[in-house]
């Protein structure tokens, strides 16, 4: 008895699915931002940024060469203490130049986050607004976890609507990679 209720059920629940008109969309959200021309500002700006903390790094770097250069070239001639200085010395600079690394890696991934979190917002948006016009139910996010299946006949395509609400030329095409 408790067996037939339930498949009264399901198969109510299925037949109300079905008389909803349930209406399916998928986008690539990292598609349509790297179409977004907010994205190349970012990445420009991100681009000097990071040449800037490439050129302190290099500059670091050559100083430290140019010491224990130095270093390797006099060892022989100076006292005890002098080799304990100059080697602390090169220590130190070795610990700079790893935490200025470090610092600098961390610095780059926030302000790509920084820069990236409105534009992903913007994009969201559009995406909603067209899934509400549309009246669709579900919008599957196909870039990250693609789906195993999806009709396509069945599942809007809201990339040429989102790429036309955002002012993205129709006619462009996405990087080959996201940076």
């Amino acid at each position: 008895m408790k067996k037939l209720a339930l498949v009264l059920l399901l198969a109510s629940f299925a037949l109300s699915l079905s008389a909803q008109n349930i209406k399916f969309g998928h986008i690539n959200t990292q598609e349509l931002v790297s179409l977004m021309s907010e994205r190349d500002s970012a990445v420009k700006q991100l681009q000097a940024y990071q040449k800037d903390l490439m050129e302190e790094m290099e500059s670091m770097q050559t100083e430290f060469n140019n010491k224990y250069n130095t270093y390797m070239q006099k060892q022989a001639t100076w006292t005890d203490a002098i080799k304990q200085s100059k080697e602390s010395e090169l220590q130190e600079m070795s610990q700079r130049i790893q935490q200025f690394q470090q610092t600098a890696q961390q610095d780059l991934a926030q302000l790509e986050q920084n820069l990236l979190a409105p534009i992903f917002e913007k994009a969201k948006g559009a995406i909603a607004k067209i899934a509400k016009e549309k009246g669709l139910s579900y919008v599957f996010e196909i870039s990250a976890n693609p789906l195993a299946y999806y009709n396509e006949a069945q599942s809007l395509d809201l990339l040429p609507l989102a790429k036309a609400a955002l002012g993205v030329p129709a006619e462009k095409v996405a990087p080959a990679q996201i940076q």
